[in-house]
């Protein structure tokens, strides 16, 4: 176990607090939360947040998803469990988790258009920007 550096939470109230409204903001977008759940959940195993995949993966169970499925979650690529639309999803969510070696490539931003609309793209591209700085946060100050 590891102590936590700073409270930024504490420490950066407003800039917390605003990532709670965006967080909470997305909730209401036309995206599924069971996507935006999966998205969350894919970010943190590639980020290695403890705290989050704990968080995540338990909202996940409580909103009914199959086990199996949260079990093949680092291996939807070759996984049945996954619908065509969330394996675009967790594509662009890697591909942008790891943005500065991909560079948000067309080949994966373009399957997004055949399965969201433009206002779901932009809602899904803040999830995953949203997960990534909030990873950032937790890993870094070992929350």
């Amino acid at each position: 176990m590891t102590t936590l550096r700073q409270p930024y939470y504490e420490l950066s109230p407003e800039v917390y607090n605003a990532f709670g409204q965006a967080k909470k903001a997305l909730e209401k977008s036309e995206l599924d939360l069971t996507l935006i759940e999966l998205v969350y959940l894919r970010v943190s195993q590639i980020n290695g947040c403890a705290f989050c995949l704990e968080m995540h993966s338990k909202a996940l169970r409580k909103r009914g998803v199959d086990p199996l499925k949260l079990d093949a979650l680092a291996g939807w690529r070759v996984s049945h469990q996954f619908s065509e639309r969330e394996r675009v999803a967790l594509a662009w969510a890697e591909e942008l988790t790891d943005i500065a070696r991909t560079r948000a490539e067309d080949a994966v931003y373009q399957p997004l258009e055949e399965h969201f609309t433009p206002r779901e793209i932009s809602d899904l591209t803040f999830a995953i920007s949203l997960m990534n700085a909030f990873n950032r946060l937790a890993v870094s100050m070992r929350m």
